[in-house]
């Protein structure tokens, strides 16, 4: 995590009304908000002591879930946290962003931006206290194509004192933007006699940002389940790996009448899902 500040004495109007333009540019340009993030960054000298040098705290992301997204999703992500400054906050900055340095466009590999400055209020019983939130409106269509990849995203937090003193902070917190999955399952042959061999078949897709579509996930794990009629509950019968496009096929024996279904756990770049059941009846 990376805090770095600068001292500039100008009047808070002056703060306000220079400092609203960075983030029309950055919204502006969209998908990439990086060349916003590194003008950000890029503007702050980093003396040894500053000003008024705000902290950045209590930053909970998307209500602390992972942010899952389809190839045309379009979701509203609430980033809430806490800036303290002794000379006050005239304005904060929010980016969710992937890479090594933040200081520079070459080393941004993904960034998102919000549309509008967070809104923060001052707390009426502690002086120097803001609640903040920052409202990203996310479009999987065209906010992340070529535009980062799925896993771990920083949360980075930027913002100016009454006194010009310009603070930020890269690492404020972290959140996982994951692939939605899908997940196909059919079980044949239906009706089947008890004993005999029932065969499950389905296929295992994620969404590609870039392509636009879902494709196949090759050499994942996913479960068979299966649930006996009249039960809530799903048992686990065996674990299957994807094949090549995602294709799932295994056997099982049939015990009684009941639901088969296929699910899959979620992973750092993946999010779980679980396929509709398919009824067999037993003979």
């Amino acid at each position: 995590m990376r805090t770095h500040a600068t001292a500039a004495v100008v009047s808070g109007a002056i703060v306000v009304s220079a400092l609203a333009l960075p983030a029309a540019a950055q919204a502006a340009e969209r998908p990439g908000a990086s060349a916003g993030l590194g003008d950000f960054t890029a503007k702050t000298a980093h003396p040894d002591t500053s000003l008024g040098n705000i902290t950045f705290s209590k930053a909970v992301i998307n209500g602390g879930k992972d942010i899952v997204l389809g190839v045309t999703t379009k979701k509203t992500v609430i980033v809430t946290y806490t800036a303290t400054s002794s000379s006050g906050v005239a304005l904060t900055e929010a980016f969710l962003w992937q890479g090594t340095d933040s200081s520079s466009t070459d080393t941004i590999t993904g960034s998102l931006g919000t549309g509008d400055d967070p809104v923060c209020t001052e707390s009426t019983t502690r002086t120097g206290v803001y609640s903040c939130k920052a409202v990203f409106h996310i479009n999987a269509a065209s906010d992340l194509k070529n535009n980062g990849v799925a896993g771990t995203w920083k949360l980075f937090l930027g913002g100016y004192d009454l006194y010009a003193n310009a603070s930020y902070d890269d690492d404020v917190a972290t959140t996982r933007i994951k692939k939605a999955s899908q997940l196909t399952l059919d079980a044949t042959p239906e009706p089947v006699r008890k004993g005999r061999t029932v065969t499950v078949t389905g296929k295992l897709k994620r969404a590609d940002w870039n392509a636009g579509t879902y494709v196949g996930a090759t050499g994942q794990k996913v479960l068979l389940q299966y649930r006996k009629k009249g039960s809530q509950t799903y048992t686990t019968l065996k674990t299957v790996t994807s094949g090549a496009g995602g294709a799932l096929r295994t056997t099982t024996r049939a015990t009684a009448d009941g639901y088969y279904r296929f699910s899959f756990a979620t992973s750092t770049t993946t999010a779980a899902s679980t396929s509709a059941d398919d009824y067999v009846d037993v003979r």
